[in-house]
């Protein structure tokens, strides 16, 4: 009678063994999920930055789409165009 409760003894604490080396170290252990959390959080930074990037870049696309003015202006920071009948003073610094 002794000995199966032995054995059942020694079962459960295997079982328990078990369930805790797969809590700690195993695949989809506490320190991977915290791990994988962290990546998730800097992969959501990373896309608000982006996105603010886009939302900016659309910005452009539909100035450039409507207007002529910030064509203009690119043309002549960029490019160094000016308009017909303009004058291009430049002066040292």
């Amino acid at each position: 009678m002794f000995k199966s409760y032995y054995w059942l003894v020694l079962l459960l604490a295997l079982m328990l063994a078990g369930l805790q080396y797969r809590l700690w170290v195993g695949d989809g252990s506490l320190a991977q999920v915290a791990e994988l959390e962290d990546q998730i959080a800097t992969q959501r930074e990373e896309n608000l930055r982006l996105l603010e990037r886009n939302r900016q870049l659309q910005a452009e696309v539909m100035e450039l789409k409507e207007g002529m003015e910030t064509v203009e202006e690119r043309a002549r920071y960029e490019l160094g165009m000016i308009k017909e009948g303009e004058t291009l003073y430049e002066l040292p610094e």
